[in-house]
């Protein structure tokens, strides 16, 4: 009983003290709150039990984003959000004194662009933290990609500049293969659309392909453009 009056008692001066606040210094407070019991949660190891309210000029998007949402669904995720809210927060990660965008690049428009929103926000936006971990860039384009893939959307120019990025960083295909989902077929058909294919060269994977096997890629590639014209 003691115990709950002690609560009671916190709770009360908490909300006398937010009350006198202004309402950026509100935010801040809350923000702040939020993190310490984040900080002594049982569910401390999962971003989305931290959803902290960011000021939009502080959240940036990332570079390397393949995903495309068609003019309809942008629309849709306009009147979304405006019906219904923000469900979903903007996953990100501290890069340079801004929060880079991991996932959630259209909802991050839709808050900057969209006045209405914008308003009702009060141009802030609702962001998540990936883990620290999370911290080479190699590791956040990952991220993104699973982000994307999980929901079925990614533009295959896109996916092979991804794919071009990691080479680069010295990832190994096996490496792409098991953080991104994909598997060397897969893999292969990005490197051609790049016309760099010689940078997958891994003897594992290329041992196993033959002349005519990557005529017939070539093929299926000549088709899919056709299919997206």
């Amino acid at each position: 009983m003691e115990l709950n009056k002690t609560y009671k008692e916190i709770e009360q001066n908490l909300l006398n003290y937010l009350s006198l606040l202004k309402e950026e210094e509100k935010i801040n407070v809350i923000n702040n709150l939020k993190i310490l019991l984040h900080e002594n949660s049982p569910f401390k190891d999962e971003p989305v039990d931290c959803v902290l309210w960011i000021k939009n000029d502080d959240v940036q998007a990332n570079d390397y984003n393949p995903n495309n949402v068609a003019p309809p669904e942008m629309e849709l995720l306009k009147t979304s959000i405006m019906a219904d809210g923000y469900t979903q927060p903007i996953v990100t990660f501290p890069e340079e004194n801004k929060l880079t965008v991991i996932d959630g690049f259209h909802r991050n428009r839709v808050g900057k662009e969209v006045q209405e929103v914008k308003e009702r926000v009060k141009g802030y936006l609702p962001i998540v933290k990936i883990r620290p971990s999370q911290e080479d860039k190699g590791d956040r384009i990952a991220s993104t990609i699973r982000h994307n893939r999980a929901r079925g959307k990614h533009r295959i120019d896109g996916m092979s500049e991804i794919v071009l990025e990691l080479k680069r960083r010295n990832w190994s295909d096996q490496k792409i293969a098991k953080n991104l989902g994909m598997d060397a077929d897969e893999i292969l058909r990005l490197a051609q659309i790049t016309g760099l294919k010689e940078m997958f060269a891994d003897k594992d994977f290329s041992l196993a392909w033959e002349v005519g096997t990557i005529e017939k890629v070539e093929d299926e590639l000549d088709i899919f453009e056709e299919v997206r014209k």
